[in-house]
């Protein structure tokens, strides 16, 4: 059994996250058996920053060709002790002018989707596999995920995160480094980086509003990935 999980204060208030996901029903589900991808390899550079200093590095940095567009990177944001860190593709136009990943429609049902696990979004760490936004918010080149995912991993150092849900494809295969599909990657724990942290993957927020059909799958992933942090968690 799993241990149970807190109560919200407001039963109302995650009826409503709820249906912002298009779902009404709670259905149990089990993982799939499937294979599961090797971690990345640790960066050899950025060994030593702090929170601060390594805000300041993302801040200067000029590593790839995307500084010459920004408005300002978009480093992360919430609590820097979180146990859930979450992770996505790039910044798009609001997120580069704001500052801040998973911000407008985005970003709002970015929110719901945590509360509807009983996640608020300050509760969890937000970031992006690059702090710049490419051009028309194109998928990040190879060259540039390779500049900027040292950041990612120095990041994860600092946090130590229990567990990381990657949000989309993009996200996804170059957090992992797998050409795999993202119906393949769903519904199995995946593992990033040194501390063979799990990784639980779903869509993108920006998909499920264009794609509002898949949200039913969505509410699968996260309650997959709610079931992953429970054991991960036994009740203290």
């Amino acid at each position: 059994m799993f241990p149970p999980i807190r109560k919200m204060a407001d039963a109302a208030r995650r009826a409503r996250y709820l249906e912002a996901l298009g779902i009404d029903v709670w259905v149990p589900r089990h993982p799939r058996a499937e294979p599961v991808v090797a971690p990345a390899a640790a960066p050899g550079d950025l060994a030593s920053p702090d929170w601060p200093a390594l805000r300041a590095f993302v801040s200067d940095c000029t590593r790839c060709a995307l500084h010459q567009g920004r408005t300002q990177t978009v480093f992360g944001v919430g609590d820097t002790a979180a146990r859930w860190m979450v992770v996505g593709e790039a910044p798009g136009a609001d997120e580069d002018r704001q500052g801040e990943p998973f911000v407008g429609a985005a970003g709002q049902l970015l929110n719901s989707m945590l509360a509807a696990i009983e996640l608020p979004r300050e509760t969890v760490y937000i970031t992006n596999i690059l702090k710049c936004r490419p051009p028309n918010n194109r998928d990040p080149r190879p060259e540039e995920v390779s500049e900027c995912l040292p950041y990612l991993h120095r990041q994860a150092a600092l946090l130590r995160p229990q567990i990381i849900l990657a949000l989309g494809r993009v996200a996804a295969q170059n957090l992992l480094g797998t050409d795999w599909t993202l119906s393949k990657l769903r519904g199995t724990v995946h593992h990033f980086g040194p501390l063979n942290t799990p990784v639980v993957v779903t869509y993108h927020p920006a998909y499920l509003l264009r794609s509002p059909g898949e949200k039913r799958k969505a509410w699968e992933d996260l309650k997959f990935a709610r079931r992953v942090f429970a054991e991960l968690t036994p009740a203290a």
